[in-house]
C-alpha cells in the first residue's frame, strides 16, 4: 500500500470523500447527467475508485457511485464521447478493473458499442475532409470527439482496428484544409471558442488547447507512438503540429507562451490578437500545451524539443502574473489541473526543475480546495480531490484516471 507523505493533504482528500459519500439524484429532466465525467456520477466515481485501489476507501463505496451512474439506460448514441454516455461509463469501469476481471461483463458489452462508434465517427470526419469544409470541436476534441474516444481505445484496445482508425483520422486532421479562404489548419472550426456562432468569429478559429485544440491530438498521437502504436503518416503529423506550435510561440519576460486560439485575421497577419499569456491551466494554458510538446519530443526521440517544453513550463510556474489568474481549485482551469499536469511532466522530465515546484503548487491547491456543491470531475469536487490524492501519495494514479485529461506515462 502506498504511504502518505502528507498527512494534511490526505486528511483533505478524506474530507472530500466524506463530502461525496452519497450520490445525489440527477435533475429529473437530465438523467443523462449521471453518465457524465464532467459533472455526473461517472466522474465522481473515479475518486472513490482511486481511493479503493490505494486502500484509502472501500470498493463498496466505489460501487455505490458506479451503480448510480448506470441506473438509467446507458446512452449509446452517435453523440456520445469520452465524457458522456457509453464511452464515459466504459472509462470509469476500466479504471476500476485495472488489470482484473472486475466489471468484465459490463465492459465487454460496452466494447460492442465503442468499436462501431469509433469507425462511424472516423468515417464522418473523412467525409468532411473530402468535402473541404472546416471541422467542429465535437468531431475531434477530448470531451466528445475522436481524441477522447482514441484515448479510451488506446487504454482498452491499443492494437485494435478501431484505435488505428481514430489515429488515422487525427493524422488526416493535421493536414492543411483547402478552402475558398485559402489553406487553413485542418482543425479549423467554423464556430467560436465557446462552440457558438459569434460575430467576433465570422470565419471561425483555430484552437491551440488540450481541451478543444490541436494540443489534444498531439498528446494522443505522441502517447500512441511511445507505445509503438502507429499508422501511416504518424510521425509526419506530429511534426506538423510541432511546427505549428513553433510558428505561433510567443516570447515574453516570463518565458514562452502560446495563444489560446487565433482568428482568420490573426492567421492572415501572422500575429495573435492575444497579447499576453493566459491562465496556466490544463485546458488552454502553457502547462497543457507544454505537456503535449514534451510528450511529442519524447515520442520522437527529440530531447531538445522535450527540454524546451519543460523549460517553458518551468518559466511559467515562476510567473506570479500567470498564477494570479487561477481562481479556482478545479481540474479544467484551476489548481488541480495545474498540479496534475506538472506532476506528470515532472515524472517524464530528465531534470529536477519541474519537480521542485510541486510542493508549492500542492500548498496552493490545498489552500483553494473547499468542498462545494459541484459534483463530477472536470470542474467539480472529485477532480480537485483526485489531484490532492496524487499530491498526498506522490505516485501515479493506480486507476489511470488522468488518462481522460490525456495525462499519462
Amino acid at each position: 500500500m502506498p504511504t502518505r507523505p502528507s498527512t494534511d493533504l490526505a486528511a483533505t482528500v478524506d474530507a472530500y470523500a466524506a463530502h461525496l459519500a452519497r450520490p445525489l439524484d440527477a435533475p429529473g429532466d437530465q438523467p443523462w447527467v449521471r453518465q457524465s465525467l464532467t459533472r455526473g456520477a461517472a466522474g465522481t466515481a473515479l475518486l472513490h475508485i482511486e481511493r479503493a485501489h490505494a486502500g484509502d476507501g472501500s470498493w463498496h463505496q466505489a460501487h455505490t457511485w458506479i451503480r448510480h451512474a448506470t441506473t438509467d439506460d446507458i446512452s449509446a448514441t452517435d453523440n456520445t464521447g469520452l465524457y458522456q454516455g457509453a464511452p464515459a461509463v466504459a472509462f470509469t469501469l476500466h479504471t476500476a478493473a485495472a488489470d482484473t476481471r472486475r466489471y468484465h461483463a459490463a465492459l465487454t458489452e460496452l466494447d460492442a458499442h465503442l468499436g462501431p462508434l469509433a469507425h462511424k465517427r472516423a468515417s464522418a470526419a473523412q467525409e468532411r475532409i473530402t468535402r473541404g469544409t472546416p471541422s467542429d470541436f465535437r468531431e475531434y476534441d477530448v470531451f466528445f470527439g475522436l481524441t477522447g474516444i482514441g484515448a479510451l481505445l488506446l487504454r482498452r484496445h491499443p492494437g485494435a482496428g478501431a484505435t488505428e482508425r481514430v489515429l488515422t483520422s487525427l493524422v488526416e486532421l493535421t493536414k492543411p484544409l483547402r478552402t475558398d479562404d485559402g489553406d487553413l489548419p485542418g482543425w479549423w472550426v467554423t464556430h467560436d471558442p465557446h462552440h457558438r456562432d459569434s460575430p467576433q468569429y465570422p470565419r471561425g478559429h483555430a484552437n491551440f488547447g488540450v481541451a478543444h485544440g490541436i494540443a489534444g491530438p498531439l498528446a494522443l498521437l505522441s502517447h500512441a507512438l511511445r507505445r509503438g502504436i502507429t499508422v501511416d503518416g504518424h510521425h509526419a503529423a506530429i511534426h506538423r503540429i510541432c511546427t505549428w506550435f513553433d510558428r505561433w510561440r510567443q516570447e515574453s519576460d516570463a518565458g514562452p507562451w502560446w495563444p489560446e486560439w487565433i482568428t482568420m485575421a490573426d492567421l492572415r497577419s501572422g500575429r495573435p490578437g492575444q497579447r499576453r499569456p493566459g491562465r496556466p491551466s490544463w485546458c488552454y494554458g502553457t502547462p497543457g500545451i507544454t505537456y503535449a510538446l514534451q510528450s511529442a519530443g519524447i515520442a520522437l526521440g527529440d530531447r531538445s524539443r522535450a527540454q524546451a517544453a519543460e523549460d517553458a513550463l518551468a518559466r511559467c510556474l515562476t510567473d506570479p502574473m500567470q498564477q494570479g489568474r487561477l481562481t479556482d481549485a478545479g481540474l479544467c482551469h484551476g489548481w488541480a489541473g495545474l498540479y496534475q499536469t506538472v506532476w506528470r511532466a515532472a515524472r517524464a522530465a530528465t531534470a529536477p526543475a519541474l519537480a521542485a515546484h510541486l510542493p508549492e503548487i500542492a500548498v496552493k491547491l490545498a489552500r483553494h480546495a473547499r468542498p462545494s456543491t459541484a459534483p463530477g470531475l472536470l470542474e467539480g469536487d472529485a477532480g480537485t480531490a483526485l489531484a490532492l490524492h496524487t499530491a498526498a501519495h506522490d505516485q501515479a494514479p493506480t486507476s489511470g484516471w488522468d488518462t481522460c485529461l490525456l495525462l499519462h506515462a
